[in-house]
């Protein structure tokens, strides 16, 4: 019986170092996301980047040619990468009814690609970021390579990243929705067409992670650059926070600065970016920012000035959240 005892023992401490799981720690996340976290790279950041911010696609300004070129970019990676849309088939998009949009806007389409989780399918993690820029204005174009090109991009190599892991037989638990939305230049409009019109419903919506330029380092980090502003955490949700925190501390041990998630913030990010609308329907959101710098919103923000280091460290942060979102136990819970 003794014998027994020490063999069961054995095997249990064998299965939580298998898992890399030490108590205290994230319950999920552990050497199998560090497998496909490595597929994250600089290279493939920087070479989608220098064609998602290119004068080609014209700024991308809502409903404009150069905004639909972007979409076409974005379907086509995910067809090419074989992730699927959650609308079936090659229909990748969204389409935004004319009236929800401004009068002065063309018709305009959210972009959408979708990994089905293995075990709770119907709970949903939705990873955003905004497809728009502002355009040419005067003459010259507005390429948005930080806004929000990073995030665009960061999107396409977590989706990839998962993928593999999917292709490999460790697919996530629960689904995650790539979700890359119009109109946020213009308020938010792509966001607030989804969360009225949800492909998903919202009570299954675990968490939203919104991604709005990550791949700058602004003047306040300018001698420790490993940083990321992040908003909202611990607004809807305690144990998202607590999560966040973990997460960082065991992969990526960037400095999380919370300056602007102060409810007395006079810039009020919080407001701003695609998060707020999963926010008001009660969805607990992270938003990653890197900052205003002196390009925002002008027509030299291109992607010869991102930091691609700082970008890959950033991408990989939000891919092991998602991570640990969509493989843990229990689904995390609003509890403020």
């Amino acid at each position: 019986m003794k014998k027994l005892l020490l063999l069961f023992l054995s095997l249990t401490i064998l299965s939580c170092a298998s898992n890399n799981h030490i108590p205290g720690t994230p319950e999920a996340t552990g050497e199998t996301a560090t497998i496909y976290a490595k597929s994250i790279t600089t290279a493939d950041l920087k070479s989608r980047l220098y064609i998602f911010a290119s004068d080609e696609f014209e700024g991308r300004n809502t409903g404009e040619p150069g905004q639909k070129k972007a979409a076409d970019f974005l379907k086509n990676f995910y067809i090419n990468a074989g992730i699927p849309s959650p609308l079936g088939g090659d229909d990748y998009f969204q389409d935004i009814a004319t009236e929800f949009l401004r009068p002065n806007l063309k018709p305009s389409e959210n972009v959408l690609a979708f990994v089905e989780g293995s075990e709770k399918p119907e709970e949903i993690i939705v990873i955003s970021a905004h497809l728009d820029h502002l355009g040419v204005v005067d003459g010259e174009i507005y390429n948005g390579a930080d806004d929000d090109g990073s995030g665009n991009v960061a999107i396409l190599e977590i989706a990839e990243a998962f993928q593999k892991a999917v292709e490999n037989g460790n697919g996530p638990k629960r689904s995650i929705l790539f979700l890359h939305v119009t109109g946020e230049e213009k308020g938010l409009l792509g966001s607030k067409y989804y969360v009225n019109h949800p492909i998903f419903p919202l009570a299954n919506t675990v968490a939203n992670l919104n991604i709005d330029m990550i791949g700058r380092v602004d003047d306040a980090h300018e001698k420790k650059p490993e940083f990321v502003y992040l908003i909202g955490s611990d607004k809807l949700s305690s144990e998202l926070h607590s999560l966040s925190e973990d997460i960082n501390h065991k992969f990526t041990k960037l400095d999380l600065d919370y300056r602007y998630n102060d409810e007395d913030d006079p810039n009020r990010f919080y407001y701003r970016s695609d998060h707020y609308n999963f926010a008001k329907n009660n969805i607990p959101i992270i938003f990653y920012f890197n900052g205003t710098h002196d390009n925002y919103h002008r027509p030299s923000d291109t992607p010869d000035k991102i930091n691609y280091e700082i970008l890959q460290k950033r991408t990989k942060l939000i891919f092991y959240t998602a991570w640990e979102l969509a493989n843990r136990e229990n689904r995390i819970t609003v509890d403020k």
